[in-house]
């Protein structure tokens, strides 16, 4: 669905906001559709500067000339922020769209009043470069053209799958929320691994980065599973299977099970307190 008819307001102006707000430009998104508010004058000026985008301090008037509202603020924040929307009489029109991590569709619900249709997502921050992942999930005020406009607006900076339940945004969280974390862990260690082989340090990372983003590129555009692409590379006595026998022989594949897991069950934690 397309958002060139949407007024778009972004309540935060951070790195994420930043990133949505050009990947909306860029996809060819009237500049004069959008509007970010933020509290800090610095911040209102670099977007100012940067996307050619108009700013405001005033929240209550950002959502007042809006049909989509982002909430892009901290989880911390966004209880004072909402709280300073308590007296407006048309919350219910904007559809809200929340990236506060953790943040769940019921207290939204109970900030914003009976009616208010609310979208919560879960975006990453490989979305500041047009290449993020998200996940969504509409609460039952949500029609199918508000999660349409919904993925149009984090399709402007990647991919996004619609959830089903809300319970499945903390695994959304545990793997790609957190994953470029496990990612950049990988990449740091292959990089130092070439190093140990010799390898100048600066040709051992742009190898190890170049490989990282050239598998998954493929793994995307030919779509097979990634088993058939490893067996792909893996010749029978070569050296691809000799380095796979360490990496399974040093638990790597649990780990990652490992790692998503505990993210997940942090992510359930943290949306349980107050």
């Amino acid at each position: 669905m397309s958002l060139e008819a949407t007024r778009i307001g972004f309540i935060g102006a951070g790195a994420m906001a930043e990133a949505l707000a050009g990947g909306l430009v860029a996809s060819g998104v009237d500049a004069s559709a959008l509007r970010l508010a933020d509290p800090d004058p610095a911040r209102r000026k670099h977007v100012e500067q940067k996307l050619g985008l108009t700013t405001t301090d005033d929240n209550a008037a950002l959502v007042a000339d809006s049909d989509l509202v982002v909430l892009a603020v901290k989880p911390q924040i966004l209880p004072v922020v909402l709280a300073g929307l308590a007296e407006l009489d048309d919350r219910a029109r904007p559809l809200w769209v929340s990236i506060a991590a953790g943040v769940r569709i019921a207290k939204l619900e109970a900030a914003l009043g009976a009616g208010a249709r609310v979208v919560r997502a879960m975006p990453n921050t490989p979305a500041l470069v047009q290449c993020g992942a998200t996940a969504i999930h509409g609460n039952a005020a949500t029609s199918p053209d508000d999660l349409a406009r919904a993925t149009s607006l984090f399709e402007s900076v990647g991919t996004c799958w619609t959830a089903p339940r809300e319970a499945l945004l903390d695994a959304v969280t545990g793997l790609s929320g957190s994953g470029p974390a496990y990612v950049f862990v990988f990449l740091e260690a292959l990089g130092d691994a070439g190093v140990r082989m010799g390898l100048p340090r600066d040709a051992a990372y742009e190898l190890a980065f170049q490989t990282v983003l050239g598998a998954a590129k493929l793994a995307i555009e030919d779509g097979r599973h990634p088993a058939a692409l490893k067996d792909q590379v893996t010749s029978p006595g070569g050296t691809t299977i000799a380095g796979l026998e360490r990496l399974e022989a040093a638990g790597f594949r649990a780990a990652v099970h490992e790692a998503v897991a505990a993210a997940t069950r942090r992510s359930e934690e943290l949306a349980e307190q107050d």
